[in-house]
């Protein structure tokens, strides 16, 4: 990666320079990280093996599980482990890298949830014609054109990182390189380029979160004309799917959608969703979906009868 400064690393500063604190926070996010790895990990196997859940919303589902791992990764590692270091040093590289991560499976997790919105609004409002619009190699283009946005996003982002001159100090007031904490950073006019941040993340999470707030309003309104049954599981399925949406689309928007300014609360906004939101949304998927709870009984069952015989 080419350099457009004289810093080759970079210190981040964590969320807290307190001793008992630090000890916290490994705890607790270790627990938060290891959750979010075993619970979305625990999906995307039930997934793969259920005969049960080959639905397209099950199809979208396992990326989005995958999706979140990964997320979740980009951060939460080096955050758990700086916490007990005493030099929490990242090479330019590797921050640069970070950012790209981050950006690639965040925007990842925005595509999946909009077409997992988008199924949802073919199976309620056309149901005749679902079997034919969601067929697989429908949805295995659309999985395919979300890699390839969420790949277009991210390099546009790395652009923009790789554009910052740092000729002053190197330190991060943040857990890990994002471009809002490294824009505090370089010594240029930051208009044009929070302009441009804006105009890319802003706009995606904005449009992001317009997009399915509409489909599930527009879901909602035409569930007046089904039955109580019917009614009863469509709305069990959208109010999971608009839990995760608010979780995770009001932390990216309050971070990517304002002028160059940062606040104190700003890195306890990015852990919500950068780490926060990956482990709720076993749970959110889990514990409010029949289908998946009984798939799970039935995974564990055999493989332990599996294991018994032997």
């Amino acid at each position: 990666m080419q350099q457009n400064n004289s810093i080759t690393e970079f210190i981040l500063l964590g969320l807290t320079q307190d001793l008992r604190k630090k000890k916290m926070v490994f705890v607790i996010f270790f627990i938060f990280y290891l959750g979010t790895v075993v619970g979305n990990l625990l999906i995307i196997v039930t997934i793969k093996s259920s005969r049960t859940l080959g639905s397209p919303m099950y199809y979208f589902l396992f990326y989005l599980s995958l999706a979140d791992s990964c997320f979740s990764t980009t951060t939460a590692p080096r955050l758990i482990v700086d916490s007990l270091s005493t030099k929490r040093i990242i090479t330019y590289n590797e921050c640069m890298t970070q950012v790209f991560a981050l950006h690639f499976f965040g925007s990842m997790e925005i595509f999946v949830l909009i077409l997992m919105a988008v199924d949802r609004y073919v199976a309620i409002c056309k149901p005749l014609h679902y079997p034919t619009i969601m067929r697989r190699q429908v949805c295995t283009i659309l999985i395919t054109l979300a890699w390839i946005g969420s790949f277009i996003h991210s390099i546009a982002q790395i652009i923009l990182a790789l554009r910052l001159p740092f000729c002053g100090p190197n330190l991060i007031d943040h857990y890990c390189c994002d471009l809002q904490p490294l824009l505090k950073l370089a010594c240029m006019d930051k208009y044009v380029i929070n302009l441009l941040m804006v105009s890319n993340s802003g706009a995606l999470c904005s449009s992001g979160f317009v997009i399915l707030m509409i489909s599930y309003i527009v879901i909602l309104y035409s569930l007046r004309n089904h039955s109580a049954e019917g009614r009863k599981k469509a709305l069990s399925t959208c109010t999971t799917h608009i839990i995760v949406v608010v979780l995770f689309f009001g932390p990216c928007i309050f971070i990517y959608t304002r002028p160059p300014t940062t606040f104190p609360m700003d890195k306890m906004v990015a852990v919500f969703y950068t780490i926060g939101t990956p482990f709720l949304n076993p749970f959110i998927y889990t514990l409010r979906n029949a289908e998946v709870k009984n798939a799970m009984r039935k995974l564990w069952c055999s493989k332990i009868t599996s294991e018994s015989k032997r």
